[in-house]
């Protein structure tokens, strides 16, 4: 192991069915970081033939096929982290491309290690933030002469999240576990941080077979997601059509949430006027996707 920045809080993807595209673990082994991939017993003996690294510590769930979707693992990896004493836990869906950093107004491909280190130390600055994470790189458009913030305050956090783990909220539901668990710690007077300056290039949801699509997305499953969500947080969610579908809509609602960041007590602000660049150099890299099932997948849905 070299002596690079990387995230001291465990890392965790969870995954179904995708042992030969699993496009978040190829990443992460590609930049040597460790992470635990939490996968159901029956698909052990799979995923341990398809990704046979030092970086990726398969785990077993006790449970198999349960029809909830997620929720379960991504219950389960809050508890391993718990028990192993851990304050936070990242996770991480299975369908990642890649990490990007906001640079000069451009998304260049950045090593995830740093970028996971750069966002806990925000993270850790403050004692109030429950959830912290990645935004979609589709949605980081550097416009405009300044481009947008490094980081949006009390938002929604998809697919890449820092979770602390003493909060007193867990995932549920069935759809839009995301949505519904950053808007627990918002209505609990937390704060949330969506990065800018970090970005997950992601695939779309329903677009790469395996996962829970079988099970939760059978039929019209977008109103499904957004109906329930609506159910859920009636006078915050509402189900509208957006780009041609079926979507659950916030957009008003998130600017009721303006809970403010309070330091820690033993931050230095005086530190802030330092450019700490963690060691990141931009240079020249060649395609670093080393799977082949991978880049037909990607050649399939681009």
């Amino acid at each position: 192991m070299n002596n690079k920045k990387l995230p001291r809080y465990p890392v965790y993807v969870i995954s179904k069915g995708r042992h030969d595209t699993n496009l978040t673990a190829n990443f992460l082994i590609n930049d040597q970081v460790p992470f635990n991939l939490v996968v159901e017993p029956q698909e052990y003996d799979l995923y341990a033939k398809a990704l046979p690294s030092e970086y990726c510590n398969i785990v077993k769930t006790p449970f198999s096929n349960l029809g909830q979707g997620g929720i379960p693992a991504r219950n389960f990896c809050w508890e391993h982290s718990k028990k192993q004493g851990h304050d936070r836990h990242w996770i991480l869906d299975d369908n990642i491309r890649c990490v990007r950093r906001l640079y000069k107004k451009k998304r260049i491909p950045c090593d995830s290690g740093v970028a996971f280190a750069a966002c806990e130390d925000f993270t850790d600055r403050y004692q109030n933030i429950a959830i912290s994470g990645l935004n979609y790189t589709m949605f980081v458009v550097p416009t405009g002469k300044k481009g947008q913030p490094p980081f949006y305050l009390n938002n929604h956090v998809y697919s890449c999240l820092l979770i602390m783990n003493s909060l007193p909220h867990r995932w549920r539901g069935r759809y839009n576990e995301d949505t519904d668990l950053c808007l627990q710690v918002l209505a609990d007077k937390w704060c949330t941080v969506l990065f800018n300056a970090f970005s997950i290039e992601k695939m779309r949801t329903m677009t790469m077979k395996g996962g829970n699509s079988d099970q939760l997305y059978d039929g019209d499953g977008r109103l499904k997601m957004a109906r329930s969500l609506e159910r859920v947080w009636p006078g915050v969610v509402t189900t509208d059509r957006r780009y041609g579908r079926p979507q659950h809509v916030i957009a008003n609602a998130w600017k009721n949430f303006d809970t403010p960041l309070i330091p820690r007590a033993d931050f230095d602000p005086t530190k802030l006027d330092v450019v700490d660049d963690y060691g990141m150099k931009v240079v020249q890299v060649k395609d670093t996707i080393k799977s082949e099932a991978v880049k037909r997948l990607l050649s399939e849905t681009d």
